[in-house]
């Protein structure tokens, strides 16, 4: 059983780096079958600092380890993102375009929604809306426990965690200088650069940028 968790996850990510889109179903299938033997992925757990004591939840409200990884990942990126955050929303076809780009490269893309009030029924929704279902896992952090554990703050914001630490926190890109400034294209990938340093086995130049969006402290007043 161990081992049709993580086939389920690689599979579903190389069909979507092949151009497949799954139906709004056919995600809800694989990710709670992924999601409910989450903590049993065959392969390796990366480790850090509090890593050991790290839970969040599957979008049914079960614990779940974040860090646990099937093997052949060299990279985890975890999105912040909120169902109606508006600048989230913008950069969901960025976010598909990343997880496809770099699936084959043995990074792994999951959706974090720390907004406590935001539930199994609306994130579901939320994923068919912006087609990410087949592209990204979505997962609950209603403690703000993976919050606090990347030092995240705002929705949008990805962090990546590879050799069992954070090697970059930020945003996707410099599309948006500030609230209500946006370029007409971005200027610097920060997400994708930093992927590419991990997967080339090299340090991260920018390790941390300024993330635009909607605060995530807002979620819990």
């Amino acid at each position: 059983m161990h081992q049709v968790s993580a086939a389920v996850l690689l599979v579903s990510s190389l069909l979507v780096a092949a151009g497949h889109r799954f139906s709004g179903a056919e995600w809800h299938r694989v990710n709670d079958s992924v999601g409910h033997r989450f903590n049993h992925y065959v392969g390796h757990r990366f480790s850090g600092a509090g890593a050991d004591r790290l839970r969040i939840q599957n979008i049914d409200g079960e614990a779940v380890d974040p860090l646990a990884a099937p093997a052949g990942v060299t990279a985890i990126v975890f999105l912040f993102t909120s169902t109606e955050c508006p600048i989230s929303n913008r950069y969901a076809p960025e976010v598909r375009r990343l997880a496809a780009a770099f699936a084959p490269k043995g990074v792994l893309f999951r959706l974090i929604y720390p907004n406590p009030a935001e539930r199994a029924p609306a994130i579901r929704e939320h994923m068919t809306a912006f087609a990410y279902a087949g592209a990204t896992q979505a997962l609950r952090d209603p403690e703000h426990a993976l919050v606090k554990f990347v030092g995240a703050t705002v929705t949008p914001e990805a962090a990546v965690y590879a050799g069992g630490h954070i090697v970059y926190r930020g945003r996707i890109d410099d599309r948006y200088v500030d609230l209500g400034l946006e370029r007409p294209a971005p200027t610097r990938r920060d997400l994708a650069e930093a992927l590419a340093a991990v997967i080339a086995g090299k340090p991260v130049s920018q390790p941390t940028t300024q993330a635009v969006g909607c605060f995530i402290a807002d979620f819990v007043r």
